[in-house]
């Protein structure tokens, strides 16, 4: 059973999300662990770091320019707005935003997706956008 939260009491990042003009009721579902999905049978297992999963990516990229460029396509893609006027002055990507996509990829914000599942999503955002 999930919680009710009045606004004002919802998570941190979920907060920064809503934005201060949400009125209202939050319902927060509960999540006791990680859901199946039949794509990504591993993912809920998947226990290593982004500094892991960026090396075994740029280990992939030295072997395939092809994936190197995609790679780099993406990174651009999601970084943060006005990312040269605010400290670290890198073109990262925002953090609620990340968060919230490993929350809805994968129950949990602190996720890391597996190196496959970072790869297909590429691989995708390629054929799709026609890159």
């Amino acid at each position: 059973m999930g919680r009710i939260l009045p606004p004002s009491r919802a998570p941190a990042t979920l907060s920064a999300l809503l934005g201060p003009r949400c009125r209202g009721i939050v319902y927060i579902p509960r999540m006791d662990a990680a859901p199946h999905h039949p794509e990504h049978p591993g993912a809920a297992g998947f226990r290593g770091s982004w500094a892991s999963l960026l090396g075994a990516a740029a280990l992939r990229a030295l072997v395939n320019p092809r994936l190197a460029i995609d790679l780099l396509r993406t990174g651009w893609a999601f970084r943060r707005r006005q990312w040269w006027a605010n400290p670290p002055f890198l073109p990262l990507p925002d953090r609620t935003y990340l968060r919230w996509r490993m929350y809805t990829a994968y129950g949990s914000e602190d996720a890391v997706p597996p190196l496959e599942d970072m790869l297909r999503f590429v691989r995708w955002r390629r054929e799709t956008m026609g890159l």
